[in-house]
């Protein structure tokens, strides 16, 4: 009882901090623009996969300049090497898991053998519960399985926000143990789900690889990750090295 009741009186202690804090942080970070560049194309040679990315500013390469050193462009490139790929990106600044539902849903019908998703930081950081988020995601998966007959769902983690430069302490500490609770949660909802498999970017975030802004990867982190999802995907999909 004394463990809840001190929980209850820390959130009250804070709640104003982090909420003056939140405001400051969005009034005072530079709001970087989404990469330039191509968000659809058709590239390398080999057995035909078809590609599909997802998501929030992170997918749309908030922290680079192009495409290219983004995490579709890293992306494209390390499975070129072994397959065409048709690749197509949605993606936009600012979206949570719901505004991507929707955009999804009014998309036509069509066929991609591999998504890859990028969503929750910009639910951590509003007043959703984690409860509504998870029921959010699993629609996610059950639209990308029906709309697009999707065969492999590669869903990335929400990053370890308790280590975004950005933020200042308590509000750092604050939505890092969100992130980490709905990313708990994440692995509960999708650990029997067989076409579905979790990216973790978990891990020892370096200042001078993210963004200028402090917020959003640099073009080091977008190509690690990229290399992490192209080997998933190569371990499901047969392929055979091209010549260099």
């Amino acid at each position: 009882m004394f463990k809840s009741l001190n929980k209850l009186l820390t959130r009250a202690v804070y709640a104003p901090i982090i909420i003056a804090q939140g405001q400051y942080v969005k009034k005072v970070t530079p709001k970087l623009p989404e990469a330039a560049g191509k968000r659809s194309g058709t590239a390398g040679e080999g057995k035909k996969i078809r590609l599909l990315i997802i998501g929030d500013s992170a997918a749309a390469g908030v922290g680079v300049d192009n495409q290219s050193q983004a995490l579709t462009g890293h992306l494209v490139t390390a499975l070129a090497k072994c397959y065409q790929v048709n690749w197509q990106l949605l993606a936009r600044s600012g979206y949570t898991t719901s505004d991507s539902l929707k955009m999804l849903s009014e998309q036509p019908q069509q066929t991609f053998d591999i998504i890859v998703t990028s969503l929750g930081v910009n639910d951590v950081t509003g007043t959703l519960a984690v409860s509504t988020w998870l029921t959010q995601q699993q629609d996610l998966i059950t639209l990308l399985r029906e709309q697009f007959n999707c065969q492999q769902i590669l869903i990335t983690q929400v990053p370890p926000m308790g280590q975004f430069p950005a933020l200042p302490q308590p509000l750092r500490h604050y939505l890092g143990a969100r992130a980490n609770q709905f990313n708990r949660k994440l692995n509960t909802l999708v650990e029997n789900q067989s076409d579905c498999q979790l990216i973790d970017i978990d891990g020892k975030l370096n200042k001078e690889d993210m963004a200028e802004d402090g917020f959003h990867p640099g073009p080091v982190i977008y190509q690690h990750w990229a290399e992490m999802v192209a080997e998933k995907i190569k371990s499901q999909h047969s392929y055979k090295q091209l010549k260099q």
